[in-house]
Order: structure tokens, then sequence, then C-alpha cells
């Protein structure tokens, strides 16, 4: 799965410069995580069993599998939701504040 790339946004300065669809195609976004995540996901390692049943779950497609059959977690784009913590049946995600 390709990840979204964060792209400049240039802000019209006059009303013929507006776009008449989207910004950009698709793939892309102006900022990331936006700041406004209050817990993030961390992830034990050792825990983890290789289910990949949190990878499945991810609304936001941030987790991803590692060549040694762990996950990986795409802090930039994450939301903070909390539903790989809800479904790990091993507890290998913890939720803990942001910053």
């Amino acid at each position: 799965m390709n990840r979204p790339t964060v792209k400049a946004f240039k802000k019209p300065q006059h009303i013929l410069e507006y776009p008449e669809a989207p910004c950009f195609e698709a793939g892309h976004l102006v900022t990331e995580n936006a700041g406004w995540r209050t817990d993030r996901p961390v992830y034990a390692a050792q825990k983890c069993i290789g289910c990949f049943y949190c990878y499945l779950c991810c609304p936001e497609g941030v987790i991803s599998k590692t060549p040694d059959n762990k996950v990986e977690i795409d802090h930039a784009f994450c939301k903070g939701c909390g539903i790989c913590a809800k479904v790990c049946k091993k507890t290998a995600f913890t939720m803990e504040k942001e910053g």
C-alpha cells in the first residue's frame, strides 16, 4: 500500500485560481495528523503474536507489516482512535497521552 504524501498547499490569491475539483489528485494530504490527536498508540513488539488483526481493523491504514512479521505504526497519519488497542487480544498496544 502506498502511503499518502504531504504536499504544500498554496492559497489562491484570486477567485480564478481556485480549483474546480479537489485540490490534488488522490494520495496527497495537506497536513500530517492535523495536530488534534490526544492519545497515540504505543506498540509492544514482545507481546505481539503476529495475527495482524490490528492491521485489518485500522480505519486509517497506518499499521503495516514489517519483514520480521511484526507491525509498525505510521504516527504521522495516525488519528489516535484506539481501535488497534481495543482489538488486540494480547494487549500489544496501549494508548498514551500525546506529548
